[in-house]
């Protein structure tokens, strides 16, 4: 569903008097317009929408005459005042946002399909405008589970959890971060289809998303080229059946199961130790000694899920059980990351002191993409710490302006840092152009990432 969001909050050249762009006036240019903002080279407006859209800006001009218009799209308050490149790393990847357009009088013209809260104006000639609107697009669908509680900050984080999801499933695929790649990245998805079922039950979306992964990807590949992936889809595929009952979809997925579990067979030795040809988890986690074990964790989580399908479909399962059986001769021995404690929960169960490490530091160590897997491990034994901890780490986006969760997030990060909805103030490090990493370093760091929903199914399942 498309809606039009008039602006928030403006700033503008000095000068500019630009308090019509408030008014919602007809979305419809006229030949005697009264109400107007008008811009002369040099001058400038910022518009902040109020919250994280995914879309474009909408501009209708009274007069003008080949204008060229420099706009700039972005998340935060500095994002949309950065020039590309730099150290910053502000970028045009996948969806544009920073170009110049010309505008003619008597026009409406729409630019952009991004994610964003912010948009700056620079103007390079006489301009006359009536109206600046977003156009966002967001899932509409009836929620079938609602946060209830009086506690406002859980109110807050299911509302940003909530907007975050529908942002990313408004096109009719589960995306992960809208205004980076509009790939379908289906490790990510596991996460997002906990919230969007939890909210809203079967979704023609992630069938579709799921379906088009696996089209593209005949066997032998491995879905986006990752290992882990392929297991992430097993996963998936049967808590979607486990959550609507969907045995129709699901039917059809078992022929392709088969032939990736007979892959995996090639992958996983003997005596139980793996030959895969890449290993991930999570960004967080890549790179670092607990990665091989979190796949190790992925592997018995998804066999187990298959098995379990398998029977249910009355489909032979004996050579999921084989490889199960292989994996359980090495055990899952993991050195510090929480995020693959949560896995080991989830495949075999925690130790005592494997439940001290995952709540040690509070939510210091926890990731976006893993955290309904971390808080869910947490909640098994200790659910008033968990929901602490939810609190703290989502809080911690909350406290800094977020309206969407992110594509990453850790708590250092809030120590001497900005808000996103305003300037750094001296001294202060910008909280979205100074921080991130790998590939969501500086102002790529998607600040509405689908994976982070994944709260909302703790919520419920937690009877928050």
């Amino acid at each position: 569903m498309m809606t039009h969001i008039f602006p928030k909050r403006i700033f503008a050249s000095d000068g500019v008097k630009a308090d019509h762009l408030y008014e919602k006036q007809p979305l419809q240019i006229g030949l005697s317009e009264r109400k107007t903002t008008v811009l002369e080279t040099n001058d400038y407006l910022i518009l902040d929408f109020g919250a994280e859209v995914c879309g474009g800006v909408r501009i209708l001009t009274y007069h003008a005459s080949n204008v060229s218009v420099r706009i700039r799209f972005g998340e935060s308050l500095s994002e949309c005042c950065s020039d590309l490149g730099g150290t910053t790393n502000a970028t045009n990847d996948h969806s544009l946002r920073d170009f110049s357009v010309d505008l003619q009088h008597y026009s409406d013209m729409t630019f952009g399909q991004t994610g964003f809260r912010f948009v700056r104006l620079d103007a390079s000639g006489h301009l006359e405008l009536k109206c600046i609107v977003a156009t966002n697009h967001m899932l509409k669908q009836p929620a079938r589970y609602r946060y209830e509680g009086r506690d406002q900050t859980i109110r807050a984080i299911y509302n940003a959890a909530k907007r975050t999801i529908d942002l990313c499933a408004s096109q009719g695929w589960v995306w992960d971060g809208i205004k980076r790649d509009r790939l379908v990245w289906i490790g990510d998805m596991a996460p997002e289809v906990i919230a969007l079922t939890t909210l809203y039950g079967r979704l023609a979306c992630i069938e579709r998303s799921l379906d088009f992964v696996k089209d593209q990807t005949p066997l032998p590949g491995w879905m986006n080229g990752m290992p882990a992936y392929s297991m992430w889809w097993m996963i998936i595929l049967s808590e979607y059946y486990e959550r609507t009952g969907a045995r129709d979809y699901v039917g059809r997925q078992m022929v392709y199961l088969s032939e990736l579990i007979r892959q995996m067979d090639g992958c996983i030795r003997a005596d139980g130790t793996l030959d895969y040809p890449s290993y991930f988890v999570d960004w967080p986690t890549h790179g670092q000694p607990d990665e091989q074990m979190g796949v190790r964790a992925i592997n018995v989580i998804a066999l187990t899920k298959a098995i379990g399908l398998l029977r249910a479909f009355e489909q032979d399962a004996s050579l999921a059980e084989e490889l199960l059986a292989r994996l359980r001769k090495i055990e899952i021995v993991v050195q510090k990351s929480k995020q693959v404690l949560a896995l080991k929960y989830f495949a075999t169960g925690l130790s005592e002191c494997e439940r001290e490490m995952l709540v040690a530091g509070g939510a210091q160590g926890m990731s976006t993409f893993m955290s309904y897997y971390i808080l869910t491990a947490v909640a098994s034994f200790d659910k008033t710490q968990a929901v602490e901890m939810m609190k703290e780490y989502f809080g911690g986006m909350l406290d800094k302006g977020a309206t969407a969760f992110w594509e990453d997030f850790d708590l250092e990060w809030c120590k001497n840092s900005s808000r996103i909805d305003e300037f750094p103030k001296e001294n202060e490090q910008d909280l979205h152009g100074e921080f991130g990493a790998f590939c969501y370093q500086g102002f790529r760091h998607s600040l509405c990432h689908g994976w982070s929903a994944g709260v909302i199914g703790f919520m419920k399942e937690q009877n928050l």
